[in-house]
């Protein structure tokens, strides 16, 4: 039998103290080596971690926004479209939504939910990649994203790493502001990135305009925005959307009552609009801008000294245009070209074999289509691949399926692409600007009918020829220079030129209306009056007139002949518009304006502009051609401005047709607006066969008259019909009745002999 040994102790029991010890060294080693894994990630001594000041300045691409000067979001430029939100512009339902669904302790945690994060790995580990990442680690994500290939260790390694750049987020910035930061950064699918875009892609708001219902709808999209879009699974995105109100009504952000009921609203995407530069409201006025902004950009730099990028860099730039006059002046085109003057033109051109062309050879019109036929994006595409002309000739000439415009919609159609061409050639065109005659502010800017089938921008890319809307350039120079007055007269006959070859150049009347007799210059004017316009340039010479128009702003080449004087030359609604202003600004010529200024995407102004301008001619030779254009409009060839139009209202015009009908103009002055309008063919030789019909008081006036009517018929808008203001000093008479009576008053006093 074993005895024990006097003075030992029987071991019993468990080692406690060994254990607590062992545990103790085990938990404080797992924590020094937890706190060392967190100091060298954060150290980038495990690959890249982002510094304070990138987290501060994320590079994430901002799209630049353009904005109406009455505040309306007109367009983006963007690689990303993406738009920055403060919290406070974010609506409480949207909020609720976000915290309801994807961290509901967000407010009570410091940017890691150990939970969460537990209930993350387990399903890593099942392979379900799941996850329960908090919205800090979420916004850290999508600062930095992650490699799309990724093996286990490198999530382990990267999920490290997010918790480091959460707890940075954490410390710098407060809840709300990362929540602002996380709704910024996340992409709701078609082409929309961070709230702002997608409450204006999906809902047509601004995001504090946001619904709960609209809120829950896209807080559902985050998880799969593909998979919930809207647009794409209806279905899907209703359920998820379902999905999203339960959480809410789950935290009591909603009542049970609201639940039922929102759960039961219809998805409502009739005004979704993915972001789109064809589409939308001043398109030719946005593509214009984009050339002039992309030049702006290469000669003004950021703090760091790298140029501006107008696609990553968020400018934000406000422009002079009026959103309602934009909108009232591309319905006025529309309204005129689709319900009046394109059906006039199809009915006229039905079964004519060179429709749509008027007075052209056979060889003439396949000159335009090979020419037309190269210039077109099938051709360019075909070209680059290396295609050889014939076989392109041959698609070109082969029956393929199209999409067509039409003013009652796109038409589904089969068609070779060369009569697609033809077909298109039968519509008409036209461009628009109005400006403010005191600023410069340019308040409509319409380059044409659709932007999407139509790309050339009639108001400053193309130049067609002026005709009669040119004479008062000549007029005025008579006013300034002569001392014309518009009650003076003048005798209606031939006026003969010598040219410099030694031929002779004698411009004819349109019709024999008071031929022989004399005329003054405001009946002239009026009637448009080929021989005053000549008998003026004699007096004057097609150099003077040149640099008149000059200083009114006109920039394109003119050549020196006396043929100017009937509206030879080819020159841009912009620099019509331009030029006529001045005669309502009292003989200063100021530049239109489109841009007032730029901020960078934190609102710090870079650039503001102010218009240049002159004076190009006295105000008194202003004021006494406002005069003699109010007869135009009164009186002239734009009279139906009064007995069609009921615009009772001091107004001065010039209507212009150009040779054989190809061109229509009206150019129409007011005190606090001048606008221009121009119709025509894409080619000079697709035009009205008649007078009647092509006269630009029948192509241009309408859509100058309907654009105008609707200003003045507009609450919101409010623009004064008042009579133009008199030059200080002595009144001007312009009633050529009173005039002519003082006139004879004078000459009674003029001493025998004198």
């Amino acid at each position: 039998m074993n005895k024990t040994r006097k003075g030992s102790k029987k071991k019993s029991g468990f080692p406690v103290k060994r254990t607590l010890r062992i545990l103790w060294i085990s938990y404080l080693t797992g924590l020094f080596l937890i706190i060392l894994l967190f100091f060298i990630t954060s150290r980038g001594w495990l690959g890249f971690m982002p510094s304070f000041e990138e987290l501060e300045n994320p590079k994430s691409n901002l799209a630049s926004e353009i904005y109406s000067a009455d505040g309306v979001l007109l367009g983006n430029y963007f690689i990303e479209n993406r738009s920055n939100v403060h919290y406070f512009d974010l609506p409480e339902n949207l909020i609720q939504a976000l915290l309801a669904t994807e961290d509901i302790r967000f407010r009570n945690h410091a940017g890691v939910d150990l939970k969460g994060t537990i209930a993350g790995v387990f399903s890593t580990i099942r392979g379900k990649q799941r996850g329960a990442s908090t919205i800090t680690q979420q916004l850290a994500k999508n600062l930095f994203p992650r490699k799309t290939q990724i093996s286990t260790g490198e999530l382990l390694l990267t999920k490290l790493k997010e918790w480091v750049v959460a707890a940075r987020l954490e410390y710098n910035y407060s809840k709300d502001e990362i929540l602002a930061m996380y709704l910024n950064t996340v992409s709701f699918g078609g082409n929309s990135f961070g709230i702002k875009s997608a409450a204006k892609t999906y809902f047509d708001v601004e995001p504090h305009e946001l619904k709960k219902e609209e809120s829950a709808m896209l807080v559902g999209m985050l998880r799969a925005p593909t998979f919930y879009s809207p647009v794409r699974n209806p279905e899907r995105a209703k359920k998820r959307r379902e999905v999203v109100l339960s959480q809410m009504n789950k935290y009591d952000y909603i009542t049970d009552e609201e639940y039922d009921s929102l759960r039961q609203t219809p998805l409502d995407i009739s005004r979704y609009r993915m972001s789109d530069h064809n589409i939308g409201l001043a398109t030719y006025f946005r593509e214009y801008l984009r050339l002039q902004l992309r030049d702006w950009c290469k000669t003004h730099t950021k703090p760091n000294g790298e140029p501006y990028n107008l696609y990553r860099d968020g400018l934000k730039i406000y422009t002079t245009l009026d959103s309602e006059m934009q909108a009232l002046a591309e319905k006025a085109m529309r309204k005129h070209l689709s319900e009046e003057l394109q059906p006039t033109f199809f009915r006229l051109k039905k079964n004519r074999a060179n429709a749509p062309f008027e007075g052209i050879t056979q060889a003439d019109i396949e000159r335009i289509m090979d020419r037309s036929m190269r210039r077109s994006d099938r051709y360019y595409h075909l070209n680059q691949r290396g295609i050889a002309e014939d076989s392109i000739r041959i698609i070109f000439n082969t029956p393929a399926e199209m999409t067509v415009f039409s003013y009652n919609g796109d038409i589904d159609t089969v068609m070779t692409p060369m009569d697609s061409i033809r077909y298109y050639k039968h519509f008409l065109r036209s461009g628009l600007m109005a400006m403010e005659p005191a600023t410069g502010h340019v308040k409509a800017y319409v380059g044409g009918v659709d932007y999407r089938h139509f790309k050339f921008d009639h108001v400053t890319s193309v130049r067609r020829q002026v005709g009669s809307t040119f004479k008062p350039f000549v007029y005025a120079l008579a006013m300034q220079e002569l001392n014309y007055h518009p009650c003076m007269k003048v005798p209606n006959v031939p006026v003969t030129f010598e040219l410099p070859d030694g031929r002779t150049w004698t411009p004819k009347n349109a019709d024999d209306k008071r031929e022989g007799e004399m005329v003054t210059l405001k009946w002239a004017l009026a009637n448009s009056i080929n021989f005053i316009s000549a008998h003026l340039m004699k007096r004057l010479s097609p150099e003077r007139v040149i640099k008149l128009v000059r200083d009114m702003g006109v920039t394109s080449p003119i050549e020196p002949y006396p043929a100017i004087a009937l509206g030879t030359p080819d020159l841009s609604v912009y620099e019509m518009v331009g030029a006529m202003a001045t005669f309502a600004n009292k003989g200063v010529y100021i530049k239109p304006q489109f841009v007032t200024r730029i901020e960078d995407n934190n609102g710090n102004i870079i650039e503001s502009f102010i218009p240049e301008q002159h004076e190009a001619m006295t105000e008194e030779a202003a004021y006494l051609m406002l005069g003699l254009m109010q007869g135009v409009v009164n009186y002239g060839t734009g009279q139906r401005l009064r007995f069609r139009y009921n615009m009772n209202h001091p107004v001065a015009g010039k209507t212009g047709t150009t040779n054989k009908n190809s061109d229509g103009w009206f150019l129409g002055i007011t005190p606090d607006l001048v606008a221009g309008v121009w119709v025509g063919g894409e080619d000079r030789a697709v035009r009205f066969r008649s007078i009647r019909h092509g006269q630009g008081a029948n192509t241009g006036l309408p859509i100058w008259a309907l654009f105008m009517n609707s200003l003045y018929d507009s609450p919101t808008v409010n623009l004064p019909k008042r009579p133009f203001e008199t030059p200080r000093g002595t009144p001007i008479e312009l009633n050529c009745d009173k005039y002519e009576e003082e006139q004879d008053r004078q000459r009674q006093f003029i001493p025998r002999g004198f």
